[in-house]
């Protein structure tokens, strides 16, 4: 394999875990990685909390820094990629060097879906993807400050409750009828937005800003006519892939690289992983799982791909979020129409099972992230836990 020169495009978490995984899956030969920040690739989800609540924020590192050197993986840093060339099989930097591959990987992540009647508003408007955006955010969020915040999503809740914890006076504003409407199960979304609400943030449901205007303080008015004041606004409305790379050299796409289960593109000799890659199932859909696992999970296949090496087992979708001084952990099908709970969720501490025809599908737990790996065999095993065995706190998950 050493006579192979592989290029990794990308400065996150898929990209680095392919580089990672192409190692430890015996790829010794030439490997490279570019990637647009300067910063070595670092961990997103803590952006949104450990980066804006620490007294002494630090990146944190998705591999050690002597990782890259002990491993002989080429770092191309703060360099910005203009075009691919797919039969000469060149990369071609804004600096007019080009480098040669024999297979490519795209990992170039997403960028915020923009908003431009906010965007208009300039510096008082935020958005959250890099450390940048964070080391900005921080510098705002300071006690007694007013921030509206657009989207209930997961990324626009973890905002709320670290705008909270760094004393502002929060609203959220979400078109949709609850908050995490696109992930999280009926009886969590419920959860949530009480905590929101009992921590003092506003939620303002079924609405959408209509006006908005800079002066001493921003003025946004919504739908129904009120006008919310604020000293900033931050925005998290969903994702735009970055595939303009891919689209400029013939690669199918559709607000993200094209690929199939194996994440290779229309190109056999590229592939894609993490938030840029949106998959076409065997039905013909298009399915794109925005989650640090799915990077990971999408990584490890494509390096196995690339090496032409068994793909590893698919695993049941897993990601969490961290709120307040909740910690909240998804794993498998969140849709479902009944759903059974554990515990007392008003205690904080709690586990809400999808049960479809008496199998367990899906499950969300409060506080009870040591249940995580259980929960991910019985999903596997397609397990069908008595129930009453099931809710009863007194009987052990792991005896039942």
């Amino acid at each position: 394999m050493s006579h192979k020169i592989i290029a990794i495009i990308g400065g996150g978490q898929a990209a680095a875990m392919a580089a990672a995984s192409l190692r430890q899956q015996g790829f010794d030969g030439e490997l490279h990685l570019f990637s647009d920040e300067l910063h070595l690739p670092y961990e997103r989800p803590p952006l949104s909390k450990a980066m804006l609540l620490d007294e002494n924020p630090q990146l944190q590192p998705v591999l050690p820094a002597n990782w890259w050197r002990e491993n002989n993986v080429q770092l191309h840093l703060g360099v910005t990629l203009r075009h691919i060339n797919r039969t000469a099989r060149t990369l071609t930097l804004a600096d007019g060097q080009t480098y040669r591959w024999s297979q490519l990987l795209l990992a170039t992540g997403a960028a915020a879906r923009p908003l431009p009647l906010l965007d208009k508003l300039g510096e008082r408007c935020f958005t959250l993807r890099h450390a940048a955006d964070a080391e900005r955010l921080r510098d705002i969020l300071l006690p007694g400050k007013s921030m509206v915040i657009v989207g209930a999503g997961t990324i626009g809740l973890e905002l709320a409750a670290s705008a909270t914890q760094r004393g502002c006076r929060v609203t959220v504003v979400e078109m949709g009828p609850s908050v995490m409407g696109r992930n999280a199960p009926a009886p969590v979304r419920d959860y949530l937005l009480a905590h929101h609400q009992l921590a003092g943030v506003r939620v303002l449901l079924n609405s959408a800003i209509e006006h908005a205007k800079a002066g001493e303080r921003l003025s946004l008015t919504l739908q129904n006519g009120e006008t919310l004041q604020a000293d900033a606004v931050i925005y998290g409305i969903g994702i735009v892939a970055n595939d303009i790379l891919a689209r400029e050299a013939g690669l199918e796409t559709a607000n993200g690289i094209i690929v199939d289960t194996a994440c290779t593109t229309s190109d056999p000799a590229i592939y894609a992983a993490g938030d840029v890659a949106i998959t076409r199932l065997p039905d013909g859909s298009l399915v794109r799982v925005e989650s640090w696992e799915n990077a990971n999970n999408q990584a490890q296949i494509a390096a196995a791909a690339i090496l032409n090496l068994p793909l590893p087992q698919k695993t049941p979708g897993w990601f969490w979020t961290d709120q307040y001084r909740d910690n909240l952990q998804f794993i498998g099908e969140m849709q479902g129409e009944s759903w059974l709970v554990r515990g007392d969720s008003d205690g904080q501490k709690a586990i809400w099972f999808n049960l479809q025809d008496g199998v367990i599908v899906g499950a969300v737990t409060l506080n009870q992230g040591r249940e995580i790996r259980l929960l991910r065999k019985w999903i596997q095993a397609k397990k069908k836990p008595p129930v009453a065995a099931l809710i009863d706190e007194t009987i052990l998950l792991k005896s039942i």
